[in-house]
Formats: structure tokens, sequence, C-alpha cells
């Protein structure tokens, strides 16, 4: 084995060239020593060896923690995207129909539940999985009506809190109760219109596709909005002026007054004619559909 001479004795650098490969040997100067190469490395290669167990327990110490976190995230998107979100449109509507077109009049419970159930709806439509449709539309819309309700309530819990520093009027009074108001003609119209789409699909699904379009489905939105809006400012208007009044007289804000009056006294009436007919219109529809169905399933059986 080759051993160093004297001359490493007092610290040296020496390389030895073999087969085209350089050996290069550090001694440590250390008088009266005399180190072999192959010792000093195994000496670094085990140093090595040390510093690379610790270097892969930082390592695996660092990456385990981010490798179960993206795959917990990965179970939960997996999750998320096998759940099944028509189930959920499916109770959303059942629920706004017992809320809107079923019961004479929604109680404190029916509301609060359509609420949740809309800011719910709310959230599983900003998911990617949720298709882009006529019917998604509607139900988009539909959830956020009850973004009137939620208003109402926060107003009304205000004035509660604040009754000494901000007194009621009349024009508050009527606002709030047409917030209501036009939260149950839209729901309505919505459900309708979500009604007569279920009939289309149903009955006539080819030729009316060119209907069944994402564009018309918001323009409908849109007109439904637009002529609540106008029916609740005439109301508000009927009610601001029916408080203000005073004396009869003959200037024109009692013509004024009147007219208004008879104007509200009409829609009110063709609003509760409406809605006793978009009641009947809505069950005959589901009964179709209900019955369609029915006997598809029993002449697939026999």
């Amino acid at each position: 084995m080759y051993r160093a001479g004297p001359a490493l004795k007092q610290g040296c650098s020496k390389k030895q060239t073999g087969n085209g490969k350089a050996l290069e040997t550090i001694c440590s100067g250390i008088p009266g020593s005399q180190p072999e190469p192959m010792g000093a490395l195994c000496e670094c290669g085990s140093a090595a060896a040390r510093r690379y167990e610790r270097g892969r327990d930082t390592f695996l110490s660092s990456a385990l923690p981010a490798r179960c976190y993206r795959e917990g995230y990965s179970s939960l998107a997996g999750i998320s995207r096998e759940r099944d979100h028509m189930k959920d449109f499916r109770r959303y509507l059942v629920l706004k129909y017992i809320q809107y077109l079923v019961l004479s009049s929604s109680n404190t419970i029916s509301t609060l539940l359509g609420v949740l159930g809309s800011g719910y709806v709310m959230l599983i439509l900003q998911s990617s999985r949720v298709s882009s449709k006529s019917t998604a539309v509607f139900i988009s819309s539909l959830a956020k009506a009850d973004l009137l309700i939620f208003v109402s309530a926060v107003a009304e819990l205000f004035l509660w809190s604040s009754s000494v520093v901000v007194p009621r009027t009349a024009f508050t009074s009527a606002l709030l109760q047409n917030l209501l108001t036009a939260n149950t003609h839209i729901s309505a119209l919505l459900l309708s219109c979500v009604a007569v789409e279920a009939y289309l699909i149903t009955f006539l699904p080819t030729e009316s596709r060119s209907l069944r379009t994402v564009r018309n489905a918001g323009l409908t939105s849109r007109a439904i909005w637009l002529l609540v809006a106008a029916e609740c400012t005439l109301l508000q208007a009927d009610d601001v002026l029916k408080a203000s009044s005073t004396s009869p007289s003959c200037s024109p804000g009692v013509w004024l007054l009147h007219l208004s009056s008879g104007a509200a006294a009409l829609l009110r009436a063709l609003s509760y004619l409406l809605g006793i007919l978009l009641r009947i219109v809505n069950v005959y529809i589901y009964y179709k559909i209900f019955f369609s169905v029915s006997n598809r399933s029993s002449v697939r059986t026999n």
C-alpha cells in the first residue's frame, strides 16, 4: 500500500494519476503522522454518508407534510367531484315550490330554510363542475332573490336596535314590505320559468332547443327583475303618498294620489290573480311530467 513520504509530514497536496483518473490526498500537516490516502478516503466517505443521511431526514421531514396536504386536498376534491349537485338543485327547487307556490304565506321556518338553501346553492354554482345551462341561470337568479329577504331582515334588526336614534317612518315600513313582496313575485315567476323549461325538455326536447339557451334565460331573468322593480316602485310611491296626504283639496297632488292609488289597487289585484294562475299552471305542468315519466318507465319494464 502506498505510504506518504517525509515531505507530506509538513502538510502537502499530492495528485496521482492512473487510468486517466486523478487522485488528490490532503494531509493534515501534524508532525510525525503518516496518513494513508485510502483511510482518508474512507473517512471522507463516512462523513459524506452522514451528511447524506442528515439531508435525507431533513428532506423527508419537510416533504411529508406537503405530500400529506396534497393527498388530503386531492381526496377532498375527489369527494366534491363525486357529489351529485343535481340532487341538491332538485331539493332546493322542491323547497322553493313549497315556500312560494304551496303555502299561502311564508312563515319564519320556511323563509329561514329558503335563505340557507339559497346560500348553499350560490356556493355550488361557483363550482366549475356545474355546467352553464338555462336552468342554472334561473336557479342562480332565484337564489339571488333571497338577498332581498336578507336585506329586509338586516334593516328591520337595525331599526329595532336603534329605534331611538333612527325613528321608523312610513317610507321605511313600506320599503321593507315591498322588498318582501318583490322577493315573492320574483321567486314565483322564476319557478314558473323552471317549470315551463321542464315541460319543454320532456315533451318538446328537439323543437325547443333554440329557445332553451343561456342567453334567453338571462334575458328572461332580467326582464322579471325589471318588471317586479317597476311594480314595487309604484307600490312604494302609493304608500308614501298615502302617508303624506293630510286633508283633501283640489291641488294636483290629490289627483296624483288618486291616480297612484287606482294603479296600485289594480296592480295588487293583477298580482293576486297572477299568483293563483301560476299555482294552477305549475301543478298542471308537473302533473303532466309525472305521469309521462311514469308511463315511460312502465313501458320499459313491460
